[in-house]
């Protein structure tokens, strides 16, 4: 069976198709609209339908909207019993009731009746339990939520036994783990909804000396919920300014909020599997996306094994909804292959969007032995390789290269994506030898969703990847699933002696990653970037300005 999978609701708006419990394609509306997170400057942005990414999992598969069999949308108008955004939420609702309706205009064929309701939260412990890489292993983990909101809950807790999700605790709203980080990132200058890896960051620079306050009233319940008091945020810190200069005063908030969200995450994990006696936890919700977080619970909680949702914000919700289905059909789910799940170009088509563009270039032979040159000699590079990533970080496929050696790079990069100069950047390095660099964290690690430490005889090799706290987001590479950056990473270490580069998503601040072609030449054009490799083709700023 075909099961279209689809997020429309808040933001991050997203498609999904899953054909006989295999996943074929997954991608986020940004992606193709250019509007970060599908919002507009419009009264119902954050309700975009996910039209051309759907379009294109459909083309991708060779199918049409009239060869689907069931429509996956991830909320359930139905569950909605209270509205604390008023009438905001009754719009929100009844948008959700009419959306088998806009789906089918969007994709003529479509047959609205096919269209089922999924909750929110259970589309997201889908997302992670049933496409974890244990469901071939046997089936059974234990499954933790945690995100803003979904209809009228902000969490689940739960457990899959042989793909039957059975629902243990929830939490009903107003109160919000997600939602209380969404207020302090809005207070502290930022874009709630999207900016709060920021915090997460400033948290690293602050101490978190209103902890104990903050235990008064963001605490749990003993029956695995939790309460999150009304906070005036103006008692720890003023609110800032979007811009303006940040203090130790907004910093210490941002580490205070963050040690309590992973004491409280804790107490949840610990009662969750208290219940279920478990060794495997399968994580999702935008809160998962908090890579420190995820290393706490791993490293000092009491299960053995974590997996997190490489989407576990609502865009992973489309192929979570899917999923969902698909087994409710009875049809196995197959576990995520890998995160690449996005558009990809073939080399003709590349190469004819460089001569339309009559932009320099050439194709070497050795690809990887050019890039680790330009690398070595500290140049930084643009890389555009096969299928676009689904979820919010950069693997290898739309990144930002550069060598780690230098410290000044750490400052180079944000100069070129616009970003503050508080925001680490991340590393890549060799899975073989990801152990002999950075302990306190699992290896291997192939999403970017928990924080290493860095041995300190590497740290002063490596100062651009380690953060203020001695940490690093890894991305670890094996040559058996990215062959091209494996040989990238080997051909660096020839050179420069070390098995690192620097990965960052290829795009500008406020801009969606780069995912097509002229993305890739727009941002090139506009960003200092030295150079950009387009598939098997090496471009040079040096010589398309020459020209």
């Amino acid at each position: 069976m075909r099961f279209l999978g689809i997020n429309a609701i808040f933001h991050d708006p997203a498609a999904a198709l899953v054909v006989d419990g295999e996943i074929v394609a997954a991608a986020e509306e940004e992606r193709f609209s250019r509007r970060k997170h599908g919002k507009r400057p419009l009264a119902f942005s954050a309700w975009e339908l996910p039209e051309l990414a759907a379009a294109w999992c459909l083309r991708e598969a060779g199918l049409s909207p009239e060869d689907i069999d069931v429509v996956a949308y991830s909320y359930d108008p139905g569950l909605v019993r209270q509205s604390p955004d008023g009438d905001w939420e009754d719009l929100r609702t009844r948008y959700a009731v009419r959306a088998p309706l806009f789906l089918a205009t969007a994709l003529p064929g479509l047959d609205p009746g096919q269209v089922s309701y999924v909750p929110h939260h259970v589309a997201h412990a889908a997302s992670a339990g049933l496409a974890s890489q244990w469901s071939t292993q046997g089936r059974d983990c234990a499954v933790l939520v945690c995100d803003g909101r979904g209809e009228n809950v902000s969490h689940l807790a739960g457990r899959y036994r042989d793909g039957e999700l059975e629902v243990l605790a929830t939490q009903e709203l107003p109160h919000s783990l997600g939602l209380m980080y969404e207020d302090v990132t809005e207070h502290l200058g930022f874009l709630r909804s999207s900016d709060e890896y920021k915090v997460m960051a400033m948290a690293s620079y602050g101490t978190p000396r209103h902890l104990e306050a903050l235990r008064e009233v963001i605490y749990t319940t003993g029956d695995g919920g939790f309460r999150v008091e009304p906070v005036d945020w103006n008692v720890y810190a003023k609110a800032l300014s979007r811009g303006a200069a940040w203090t130790s005063d907004h910093a210490d908030l941002a580490a205070s909020v963050q040690a309590r969200l992973e004491e409280v995450l804790m107490e949840l994990v610990r009662w969750l599997h208290e219940r279920t006696g478990e060794r495997r936890l399968a994580l999702a919700g935008g809160v998962a996306l908090n890579c420190v977080a995820n290393t706490r619970l791993l490293d000092e909680g009491p299960f053995d094994e974590v997996w997190v949702q490489p989407a576990a914000g609502d865009s992973g919700t489309a192929l979570g909804g899917a999923l969902h289905l698909a087994q409710a059909y009875g049809e196995q789910a197959a576990p995520m292959p890998t995160a690449a799940l996005g558009r990809g170009f073939t080399d003709e088509e590349l190469g004819a969007w460089l001569d339309v563009a009559r932009v320099p270039h050439t194709r070497p032979a050795d690809l990887a032995a050019a890039v680790a040159a330009e690398l070595a000699a500290d140049k930084i590079v643009a890389w555009f390789q096969g299928r676009a990533e689904y979820g919010p970080r950069a693997l290898g496929h739309r990144s930002l290269l550069a060598h780690p050696g230098h410290a000044r790079n750490t400052e180079r990069l944000n100069d070129v994506k616009g970003r503050e100069q508080f925001r680490p950047i991340a590393p890549m390095v060799l899975e073989s030898r990801a152990a002999q660099i950075f302990g306190r964290g699992p290896v291997p690690s192939p999403y970017m969703l928990f924080v290493h430490d860095v041995h300190p005889d590497w740290a002063a090799r490596i100062p651009a990847v380690v953060h203020v706290d001695g940490t690093a987001r890894i991305q670890t590479v094996s040559p058996a699933a990215q062959p091209l950056m494996a040989r990238v990473l080997a051909e660096f270490e020839s050179r420069t002696g070390l098995p690192v580069i620097v990965n960052t998503s290829l795009n500008t601040a406020g801009r969606p990653m780069v995912d097509d072609p002229r993305d890739a030449l727009e941002c090139f054009g506009s960003a200092p970037v030295d150079v950009l490799v387009l598939g098997p083709y090496v471009v040079r700023r040096g010589e398309v300005f020459a020209s």
